[in-house]
């Protein structure tokens, strides 16, 4: 029997404070070596050869681990947004993480590499070069792009099968092609992260799966625009040649 009134409404948002910190302490447990040294090398780095002792170790690990992880949230988040909140938590995560774990290792070992290149940058053009301390702008507005990118990229990864380099340059083109929705996925995303780190309980509670849950949400909401848009115009949606992950087909 459906618990309706105040009472139904605080078992749903209970039942959401559970979906959400479940998904969270996974994804946290399933990447733990990279948030070792990002908690206890990256953040107390206080120079730049600090920062790439920390940063090189990291971003080798990120790839084998952050990065399956990640996608697995997403899969979850995905289920989430289309509506079927009820899909096992323990299940959807795992069977997500090795059936993805391939193409989120490959994705992850280029934008790691990204990620460390436009850091140092930054940290090198912000300190050692005053003159040319405008550019580290420049590199901070990158690393923005890139991160949103990212998100694409795992939202396209949990939704679709496509090849790598597909997944690679449809992020690419959703990040350039959208930017309003790239702007409100960063804003959004920065502001989960500015309370997360506010209250840092929620850091290994809520903030990952907070994070997927919104940035799917807006690449859901553009795929579903420019599916409408495409039919409306009778003219095929590229990115929609690729099967969804619910079709049950093999990957191509």
């Amino acid at each position: 029997m459906e618990m309706r009134g105040m009472m139904g409404g605080f078992y749903k948002i209970s039942e959401w404070i559970m979906r959400l910190s479940v998904t969270n302490v996974l994804w946290v447990l399933t990447s733990l070596p990279v948030w070792f040294f990002l908690v206890f090398g990256v953040l107390r780095a206080s120079t730049t050869d600090e920062l790439v002792a920390m940063l090189i170790p990291m971003a080798v690990l990120m790839p084998f681990t952050w990065f399956p992880s990640t996608s697995a949230m997403f899969s979850v988040a995905r289920k989430w947004v289309m509506g079927d909140t009820d899909v096992p938590l323990l299940k959807t995560f795992f069977r997500s993480y090795k059936q993805n774990y391939l193409q989120a290792m490959l994705g992850g070992v280029l934008y790691s590499l990204l990620f460390v290149i436009l850091i140092v940058d930054y940290q090198v053009y912000l300190k050692k070069f005053e003159n040319l301390g405008v550019l580290s702008i420049l590199f901070l507005a990158l690393m923005v792009l890139l991160l949103v990118s990212l998100f694409q990229f795992f939202s396209l990864l949990s939704h679709f099968h496509m090849k790598t380099v597909q997944l690679l340059k449809n992020a690419v083109v959703l990040t350039i092609g959208k930017p309003l929705r790239s702007l409100s996925t960063a804003v959004g995303s920065a502001v989960i992260v500015f309370i997360s780190f506010k209250y840092t309980f929620l850091i290994p509670f809520f903030m990952g799966s907070l994070i997927a849950v919104f940035a799917f949400y807006n690449f859901y909401l553009t795929i579903q625009k420019m599916q409408a848009m495409a039919n409306k115009e009778e003219d095929p949606l590229p990115i929609e040649e690729s099967p969804t992950r619910d079709e049950d087909m093999p990957k191509v």
